[in-house]
């Protein structure tokens, strides 16, 4: 598998990632910042000190943390599927 770059993140696995939401239709989300621990067709799965928090994916933008510290925003819109599907459109 290659490395996760900034054009190649929707097409690699999430799972362990720094993660923050930067906007989202629920206020309350915005600003949660954690590690992306799961991932369903509409769900990411924050660790968020110690508790786990469902980010609804059509309805935020995310900026993932790559290794080196890169911050990379993506459109939750562009994640909504299947993790193995997109993870297999490589």
């Amino acid at each position: 598998m290659s490395e996760i770059k900034p054009n190649n993140l929707l097409r690699h696995e999430l799972l362990g990632l720094g993660c923050k939401v930067v906007k989202a239709t629920n206020p309350s989300l915005v600003g949660l910042e954690g590690t992306a621990m799961d991932e369903t067709k509409n769900m990411i799965t924050l660790g968020v000190r110690g508790m786990e928090k469902r980010i609804p994916k059509r309805e935020a933008v995310f900026q993932f943390t790559l290794r080196g510290g890169t911050k990379v925003e993506v459109e939750g819109k562009g994640l909504v599927g299947r993790p193995e599907d997109r993870v297999k459109r490589r």
